[in-house]
């Protein structure tokens, strides 16, 4: 049985709903109206079967070290100053329509702070993207603080948070969701990363991949 990620349900649910309405209507009208009506029933039964796909939410075997926060391609990894890290990598994870979206922690921590950035919408692919909406967790960890960047695109337009401030979490346990992909940046501590174990274009699944060894 495919279990449904939270927050994905009602978008299933509400388009089996158009589908059985519009598959009523087919029955109660003759002529074209009929096959119009059983034209959008089939394609809201579609959508249906692909919002399944979508929103499906598989069980990961967790990885070592620090593990991949998001489903996708490793869209860039560079060296960066952040204000509230200092001295880190950002590991850019681009997310399509098809991978899994629901996002894990990517190592033991406790959420610090969770803000909400109000933006745009441009692809998430895109440089524009850096201002596009978008909800920023920071996390305490025994390897120092990292960070997490869900970021909304131009087909996803929400975000559903799972955590919430002060919470302890497993790495790999699920952090939130985004609806319909986009990107999902993390930046790691540098003087306490090791080696990153991924590269550029590199596809990865959430929890289960690993993304660096860290300094014992």
């Amino acid at each position: 049985m495919i279990r449904i990620a939270k927050g994905g349900m009602s978008w299933i649910l509400g388009s089996f709903a158009f589908t059985f309405i519009f598959l009523g209507l087919f029955f109660f009208t003759t002529d074209l109206l009929s096959v119009f009506f059983f034209t959008v029933s089939v394609l809201f039964f579609l959508i249906s079967c692909l919002l399944i796909i979508f929103f499906r939410d598989p069980e990961r075997t967790i990885g070592r070290g620090v593990v991949a926060v998001a489903d996708g391609k490793i869209r860039e990894i560079v060296p960066i100053q952040d204000p509230d890290l200092g001295d880190c990598i950002r590991v850019s994870t681009f997310m399509n329509i098809h991978n899994v979206h629901v996002n894990r922690m990517p190592f033991d921590g406790t959420i610090q702070k969770i803000s909400h950035h109000a933006g745009g919408h441009v692809p998430a692919f895109q440089k524009e993207s850096d201002s596009n909406e978008r909800v920023v967790l920071l996390i305490k960890t025994d390897i120092g603080s990292l960070k997490i960047v869900q970021i909304a695109g131009s087909i996803a337009r929400r975000i559903v948070p799972y955590v919430s401030e002060g919470g302890s979490l497993k790495k790999g346990e699920k952090i939130g969701l985004i609806r319909l992909g986009s990107r999902v940046d993390l930046y790691l501590p540098t003087n306490r990363i090791k080696t990153l174990v991924i590269q550029v274009h590199e596809r990865i699944k959430a929890g289960e991949d690993s993304i660096a060894e860290i300094h014992d």
